[in-house]
């Protein structure tokens, strides 16, 4: 059993920086890749970053590649996705995903955090 919890989500202006983490309790035995996702109204829940924890590999969104950056540590069991540069359209609801899948679709990750939300103004 396992359980995603994220934190640091807010409020910043345009230009700004957040971490977002995401803190795992339980066993880590099925959390071979973990991944962020953003969720918008009207909008369907899009990838944005994913990492292959055992390798190090990692894919961006397009719109968030160089200004994103996702990574873990393992001693903390701790996940993270670092945002800078950021700009209103990165607006939304942020999830923590993992599991034993890779891949862009949320039916891919089995566990999930109960969502950060970062709100990013002009």
């Amino acid at each position: 059993q396992v359980q995603l919890v994220e934190s640091g989500g807010g409020s910043v202006q345009a230009g700004g920086s957040l971490r977002l983490s995401c803190a795992v309790f339980g066993s880590t035995n099925d959390l071979i890749h973990m991944a962020w996702f953003r969720q918008t109204p009207g909008k369907e829940r899009e990838c944005v970053a994913r990492l292959r924890i055992r390798t190090g590999n990692t894919w961006y969104l397009d719109s968030v590649k160089g200004r994103f950056t996702i990574s873990r540590d393992n001693s903390k069991n701790t996940g993270y996705l670092q945002m800078n540069s950021l700009k209103p359209e990165d607006t939304g609801m942020y999830y923590c995903a993992g599991g034993l899948s890779y891949g862009l679709s949320p039916r891919e990750y089995a566990y999930w955090g109960q969502g950060t939300q970062v709100t990013v103004s002009s």
